[in-house]
């Protein structure tokens, strides 16, 4: 095998393909990244068995060929590269070491046999359809916050994307919850959706998504079974098992009957909660919410690190209310908001909480209130 690749371009595909790798391996094969050339493409791809990713780049191929090389080598090496170098890869089976040439430097790795990578069986997919890069990050970013860390409740430890009803029809939706706050997402049904079996995505998938979805108008085709979720763009293609368990039902936690309604601009309750938590307690984070008429009091109160107390001017016209919140939780939650106003909804200090932003109703968060 030899090819020449412009730095730029080999660093966007390895970088992808090494973020993917599972820095502790008991596998050596699995630190590995596929180098394929045939005719003027060279793809990358790379698996932790859970997750393939498979990056296709434009180069001049002298000599088709494949191996493997360690992805984090490989991927450190291109990143130290000056701007603008040419790269050549080249490798002669024999050997078992692929040459990387840019300028005046040379680097000689260690390959393993092609043969022993392991490549993701290829799925039926039930439903295929087409969404813009735009809908999907709305749907992931503003959802994945909620994805719970605990290994036990392995169920939630990805965000739960399924079709729908809402008040707008049939729409795609995701939601993540970790039991101590929710996130639910909506956006319009795409053409071909509508049979979509639903699926929990895994977090270390949603984060990796994250990377094929920067230009908006960007077309992204996802295809989904019961077993296997894949999203690809003309150059990337992300595949990934889906966690196998059922979502609970979400539906019973979300709020319905909360009337007294709290409307305050979303970037200036943030700032708020986050100078006042700066003396909360590592442990429970706590502060306190008061609220009477167009007023809200943000205080916490520390017996080891001190108090802090600040006021806002807010739209409030209902029963005063006192309820408490984790300070990071509250936070997540109003770094959500696009837009310039966050409605929350109260019923009592011990009931969940709704938070919408304005009037838009595509997007619905729960947070669990605590004792203060």
């Amino acid at each position: 095998m030899k090819v020449s690749i412009e730095r730029a371009t080999l660093l966007k595909a390895v970088s992808q393909a090494q973020s993917v790798v599972e820095r502790r391996n008991t596998i050596p094969i699995l630190a590995n990244v596929l180098i394929e050339a045939e005719g003027n493409t060279v793809t990358f791809r790379a698996t932790d068995l859970d997750i393939e990713v498979l990056d296709k780049a434009p180069a001049q191929v002298e000599r088709a060929g494949a191996t493997t090389v360690s992805a984090v080598t490989l991927h450190e090496i291109v990143r130290k590269l000056p701007d603008g170098a040419l790269v050549q890869l080249s490798e002669d089976g024999g050997a078992g070491r692929l040459t990387v040439t840019a300028g005046r430097s040379n680097f000689n790795l260690a390959t393993l046999p092609k043969e022993d990578f392991p490549v993701m069986a290829s799925s039926e997919y039930a439903t295929n359809f087409t969404a813009k890069a735009e809908v999907l990050r709305k749907l992931f970013d503003k959802s994945k916050f909620a994805i719970s860390t605990e290994e036990t409740r392995y169920y939630l430890n990805g965000v739960y994307m399924h079709i729908s009803d809402s008040e707008e029809g049939r729409v795609l939706r995701c939601v993540a919850t970790d039991g101590h706050r929710l996130a639910r997402i909506d956006a319009p049904l795409p053409s071909g959706a509508e049979a979509m079996p639903g699926v929990i995505v895994p977090r270390k998938t949603v984060g990796e998504l994250r990377k094929l979805l920067d230009e908006d108008e960007m077309d992204i085709a996802v295809s989904v079974s019961e077993t296997k979720v894949r999203f690809a763009t003309p150059d990337i293609t992300l595949t990934s098992k889906v966690i196998d368990g059922t979502f609970p039902d979400y539906s019973r936690v979300i709020p319905t009957g909360n009337t007294r309604r709290l409307e305050v601009d979303a970037s200036e309750f943030a700032k708020a909660v986050d100078r006042v938590a700066t003396v909360s307690s590592e442990r429970s984070r706590a502060v306190k919410l008061q609220l009477d008429e167009d007023r809200l009091v943000l205080s916490v109160n520390a017996p080891d690190s001190g108090a802090a107390e600040e006021e806002l001017a807010v739209a409030y016209g209902d029963d005063p209310l006192e309820i408490g919140f984790n300070a990071k939780y509250l936070l997540e939650i109003a770094s959500q908001v696009d837009r310039e106003n966050a409605v929350f909804m109260f019923n009592s200090s011990g009931d969940p909480t709704l938070m919408r932003e304005g009037s838009d109703t595509s997007a619905v968060y729960v947070v669990m209130p605590m004792r203060v």
